[in-house]
């Protein structure tokens, strides 16, 4: 009996109701049911996704995969901190304001450096176990400005009652340096005397050695650094000559270790501790380290290493304070050092001391806790150009090289503006028109005369044996105006020297 089927689409019978099975005979194989042909169906023509499609899908799955990626290679890496608990016990601390503040601190760790490098970067002798630098690095709370402050290591501080880390003895407040209470209580006891003394409440702890600061260095490819004159300095092993390094892990340790290249002595250094935290900051947000997921990792890796931090900084920390820093650029960072009111100040048993000024002190901390940028906002002016000599040493003679009258007053205003030390009554100098700026100068003045000439780009020197302590200036036809320079050496103390990462970094 054959098979009945409802009238459905033809591909409906030939999918749903086979043909009946005729009946087998002996010898003679089943034939195959014959399919129905189906009519044949026009091409469909698919429409392209449009560029502005494709574009978008590719960003979109970019943005993912970075973010993935970025939580990939940096999740775990926070097990290889090791951890310190700076704030157990502690109590009555500052109120916290907004953004966030880490200490960082930087102590003379060697112990993973290895025989042949301690000889070559001068780091022989035993380590006194306390800090050689301390910074309060405030975090903007929309993540957009850093503002970092230097607090020297010979402060003068009044340390909190506390028990000694390593005899257990306890101790009542007393007067001591800075850098010391780190060898006396260490991290906590750091936190505690520095929340004590600014009233800033410290949202995290990091902990740099020597061995970390050189691989940091190292991974990022060097870091670049200018000069206007030489620094050398037979104790750390310094030795740089005028113009742009790259420094390297181990010579980077000598620029921000030297404290013997000028008369500033531990203020130089915190100066050129400055300098080079702004080159770095500027050299990781312009060169794509905080865009690439793996440079990031590899920089984190070598970082975290050999660092201490506090419990809650972590992962999360880490990608922020990244996140954070993409939107940093030079002069949205800025750096200064707490004011000194009293230099030399003596204290019995302990030396020579700095005093902070109160007044100018509490100010600076003051913008940190209420999340303020510490210079007032100003104008944007074209960054000073760093030399040797001040301006305000050295005496010139302005002479009009052309015919265009007016020209050397004009020269000679602008210099003095810049304060150069001129005879305000410029003259006309004698022979045909100059077609370029001179500047002439006695050798024994040479360090002057650059300076002087940076002042005046695309100037001609002349060195004229017998000419005396005052340089002449030629004003020629490309005279195009002054630059501004300024001295390269620190400000006097008690300033409140407040410098933008835009005004440190080579020009």
């Amino acid at each position: 009996m054959g098979l009945r089927c409802s009238r459905l689409p033809r591909t409906a019978v030939v999918r749903r109701c086979p043909l009946p099975t005729p009946p087998r005979s002996p010898g003679r194989p089943v034939p195959r049911p014959q399919r129905a042909r189906r009519a044949p169906r026009p091409p469909v023509r698919r429409k392209r996704p449009g560029w502005a499609m494709r574009a978008v899908t590719t960003l979109s799955v970019a943005v993912l995969a970075a973010a993935g990626i970025g939580h990939m290679v940096v999740t775990g890496l926070d097990a290889d901190i090791a951890r310190v608990d700076p704030f157990q016990n502690m109590k009555n601390r500052p109120r916290a304001g907004h953004g966030m503040n880490v200490l960082l601190v930087g102590t003379d760790g060697r112990d993973k450096i290895g025989e042949a490098e301690r000889h070559r970067y001068r780091l022989g002798g035993a380590p006194c176990r306390c800090t050689d630098t301390i910074m309060i690095v405030h975090i903007s709370e929309d993540r957009e400005r850093a503002s970092v402050v230097s607090l020297p290591r010979d402060s003068y501080a009044e340390l909190p009652p506390h028990t000694d880390r390593t005899t257990g003895e306890r101790h009542h407040s007393h007067p001591i340096k800075l850098n010391a209470a780190y060898a006396e209580g260490g991290p906590q006891l750091t936190v505690r005397t520095v929340e004590h003394m600014t009233r800033v409440k410290i949202d995290h702890y990091l902990e740099v050695d020597f061995a970390s600061f050189m691989k940091t260095v190292d991974v990022l490819g060097g870091v670049r650094i200018c000069t206007a004159r030489p620094l050398k300095d037979r104790y750390s092993g310094l030795d740089l000559q005028p113009g742009t390094h790259t420094l390297r892990g181990g010579e980077a340790l000598q620029y921000v270790r030297s404290r013997h290249v000028d008369g500033a002595s531990d203020l130089g250094r915190m100066q050129r501790q400055q300098r080079f935290l702004a080159a770095l900051i500027d050299h990781a947000t312009s060169s794509g380290v905080l865009l690439n997921p793996m440079k990031f990792r590899d920089v984190t890796r070598a970082v975290l290493g050999s660092v201490r931090a506090d419990k809650g900084f972590g992962t999360g920390e880490l990608l922020d304070l990244g996140r954070a820093m993409r939107n940093f650029s030079p002069s949205s960072s800025e750096f200064t050092t707490v004011p000194i009111g009293r230099m030399g100040y003596a204290v019995k048993g302990i030396g020579s001391t700095l005093k902070w000024d109160p007044v100018k002190a509490d100010r600076v901390f003051q913008a940190l806790r209420d999340d303020r940028p510490l210079a007032a906002a100003r104008p944007r002016t074209v960054p000073a150009r760093a030399v040797d000599v001040p301006p305000q040493q050295i005496r010139v003679q302005v002479a009009n090289g052309t015919r265009t009258p007016g020209l050397g007053r004009r020269a000679d205003a602008a210099l003095a503006a810049t304060g150069f030390r001129t005879t305000r009554q410029p003259v006309n100098a004698s022979g045909p028109p100059a077609p370029r700026t001179v500047v002439s100068y006695d050798p024994r003045w040479d360090r002057s005369a650059k300076s002087l000439a940076t002042a005046l780009p695309g100037s001609e020197l002349r060195a004229v044996k017998g000419q005396g302590a005052t340089l002449k200036v030629i004003v020629g036809a490309d005279y195009k105006g002054v630059t501004k320079v300024r001295a390269e050496i620190p400000r006097p103390p008690g300033a409140p020297a407040v410098t933008r990462g835009d005004e440190v970094n080579c020009s």
